[in-house]
């Protein structure tokens, strides 16, 4: 199936459901897209959308923030240095806040300040509070810094949806068919029904989005030198 663009997914969810642009407007298309879009990102983290913010911390504040529209992240490196040319990396051990807070007051005692030094830590916390938000909430990190020390926080981005990029997406252009097929579940969910017809398409949703998270999570995050041949047994037929 070749890739969407906006324009060519509205004309099909049409014509796959037989209604006509009177009852699904192009507001309530880019509705139902948009959901399916969410729903692709929360079945399957894609590996176009994985991303790295850098910044220094700021001396004695043992917070810093979480880019805008992360989804989540997926590690926090830290150099011994103001720069990544001439600092090493170390990986941050993601903790629980209240691991952080029990590990600092066992350093100092309960009415000492935190300990500074190099992070070893880092929890999250918040969130954001607003569609114009400038971040994602918040990280701790424990030890405090004790000098600017380089980070960079290794991340999931929300991407545009195709309502805004209408000339294609990754996900309209490399998973156009489980994009078509969660679109036609959100149009026979909102038109209640045929039971028949929206229980097809959530199936064939379920089996694409299979495929794609072996890709994914599978065959993109491993090569034969390393890993060896993905074999498929074969059965043969009986003698």
């Amino acid at each position: 199936m070749a890739g969407y663009t906006l324009s060519a997914l509205e004309a099909d969810i049409r014509s796959y459901t037989e209604v006509g642009s009177s009852v699904f407007t192009g507001a309530l298309l880019s509705r139902f897209i948009e959901n399916s879009e969410w729903r692709i990102l929360r079945d399957v983290p894609i590996d176009a959308y994985r991303k790295v913010s850098e910044g220094n911390f700021v001396t004695d504040d043992n917070t810093i923030n979480v880019p805008a529209k992360t989804l989540f992240v997926r590690g926090v490196e830290v150099f011994d240095s103001t720069s990544v040319s001439t600092g090493k990396g170390e990986w941050l051990l993601k903790r629980d806040q209240t691991f952080l807070s029990e590990y600092v007051d066992r350093l100092t005692g309960e009415e000492a300040q935190d300990v500074t030094g190099k992070p070893k830590y880092y929890a999250m916390f918040g969130g954001a509070t607003a569609v114009s938000s400038t971040t994602s909430g918040g990280i701790y990190v424990a030890p405090t810094p004790d000098t600017t020390y380089m980070y960079r926080i290794y991340i999931n981005l929300m991407p545009t949806s195709l309502g805004t990029n209408t000339s294609g997406t990754y996900i309209s252009q490399y998973f156009s068919n489980g994009l078509l097929y969660g679109c036609l579940v959100e149009a026979y969910g909102f038109l209640k029904g045929p039971m028949d017809m929206l229980t097809l398409y959530e199936n064939k949703y379920k089996q694409e989005v299979q495929k794609f998270a072996g890709e994914q999570v599978g065959r993109r995050r491993r090569d034969d030198y390393t890993d060896g041949t993905v074999r498929i047994p074969v059965e043969s037929p009986p003698q």
